[in-house]
């Protein structure tokens, strides 16, 4: 007998607590009670094991994404445009989701059970006050970056990693190999935590969806069905988004460019990887695109490594979900906050597991808006269900970047031979 695999152990154990949780709620509502208060200590124990691992887990994958961006741009004039292309486009996508997943859902009306089921702690409450301008600007450099790690204040702390992998790239290279070696033993060391916990996270998912679908009944299981197809909607129209980019930077027919990444898309979304796809965008550049090869060669199996569209997307779009269930009006500097860390996240996560990339992810992002952590379990069960969408979005990123990239060079006099280092 073969045994389901974990995404789908997750989602088994989500659905029985969902049925549960509700079963309880509808028949026995003094037992309901009674087994909330008994599962809700495990879900949060759960969630506490996954949380221990972001301190250390977010600062080294930053400093490896400035290392690993620094080694990118080092290679010559093409790919450090493309670089420069990766960041902007990635902010973009940031600004797009902090702008319209906002406004999508306060166009939904939430449950207040829901809310009153997640707001039981005044401290969940609290967590969602909204810093003044002043205070975030105050509070965006650590005074001292220990503390700011020991109180997970996630915005100092990536400054302050940033600062630190910036300035590790003028260090002898002897030096800067025995750190950089450091951070990849602290991260992998921490995604091996991770897996761990991991390995709970059916007992957890079902602890923590009993608890709320028996206090909050079936508003939740719809709030997570709406959570579901907003991401699928934001996915979509970010890919929307690429072929505009490719008609005013690039100069091409978004039509065109639509027949030509179709079949990579179809790729894309039976693989669900964007690296699997990675030969099929290389003949999709070089055949159909007709993109200079030695900038294609070069830029996409970059993108590959660096850059994903849908990474901020995700982040932000999951960070006002919570604020949303929480019925927490986001500010403009709260979203600001969520859109750039979501952007320096995005380039140092690429290539970790699925779920390990969700909560190494997603948390700082959610606690860098002053948002409660809580829902995260629940979002991370069933957040694997628009992957689809998600690398579809990917693929066509990687792409448009290309196009753009392509276009650049070509006026610059760089795409008719290998890039050069400088």
């Amino acid at each position: 007998m073969r045994w389901p695999g974990a995404t789908a152990r997750v989602l088994l154990a989500l659905t029985a607590g969902a049925v549960l949780g509700l079963a309880l709620a509808h028949w026995h509502p003094q037992a309901a009670a009674t087994a909330a208060g008994i599962a809700q200590p495990i879900g949060r124990l759960w969630l506490s094991a996954l949380q221990m691992t972001v301190v250390p887990l977010v600062l080294a994958l930053v400093v490896l994404g400035v290392a690993n961006a620094s080694d990118a741009a080092a290679s010559g004039r093409v790919a450090r445009r493309a670089m420069l292309v990766f960041v902007a486009m990635l902010s973009l996508f940031a600004g797009y989701a902090a702008l319209v997943a906002p406004a999508l859902l306060s166009l939904v009306p939430r449950d207040p059970q829901l809310a009153a089921t997640l707001q039981g702690s005044q401290a969940a409450v609290e967590a969602g006050a909204a810093p003044s301008l002043a205070q975030w600007i105050g509070g965006a450099i650590p005074s001292n970056a220990v503390m700011a790690a020991a109180q997970g204040a996630m915005l100092p702390l990536v400054v302050f990693a940033l600062f630190f992998g910036f300035a590790l790239t003028r260090v002898e290279a002897e030096r800067r190999a025995q750190v950089i070696g450091l951070c990849h033993a602290v991260a992998d060391t921490m995604i091996v935590i991770v897996r761990w916990v991991l390995l709970a996270a059916p007992l957890g998912v079902f602890a923590l969806m009993l608890a709320v679908c028996a206090q909050a009944g079936l508003g939740v299981v719809g709030a997570l069905a709406g959570y579901i197809v907003l991401q699928c909607g934001m996915y979509l129209g970010a890919t929307a988004l690429c072929y505009a980019l490719v008609a005013v930077f690039a100069g091409r027919s978004p039509l065109a460019f639509a027949k030509a990444v179709l079949p990579v898309q179809v790729v894309a979304a039976s693989t669900q990887s964007s690296l699997a796809t990675l030969p099929a965008m290389l003949e999709a550049a070089r055949d159909r695109l007709h993109l200079p090869r030695p900038v294609a060669a070069l830029v996409l199996p970059m993108a590959v490594t660096l850059f994903r569209i849908t990474s901020p997307v995700q982040y932000v779009v999951a960070a006002a979900f919570v604020a949303w269930a929480y019925g927490i009006e986001l500010t403009a500097v709260q979203l600001a906050a969520g859109a750039a860390l979501a952007v320096v996240i995005s380039l140092g996560s690429i290539g970790l597991p699925g779920q390990v990339s969700f909560m190494a992810t997603v948390m700082p992002v959610t606690q860098s808006m002053g948002l409660p952590v809580e829902p995260l379990g629940l979002l991370l069960a069933v957040d694997t269900i628009p992957d689809v969408f998600a690398t579809t979005g990917n693929v066509t990123g990687d792409l448009a970047a290309t196009a753009i990239v392509a276009r650049r060079s070509t006026d610059a006099g760089d795409a008719s031979t290998p890039p050069a280092t400088d």
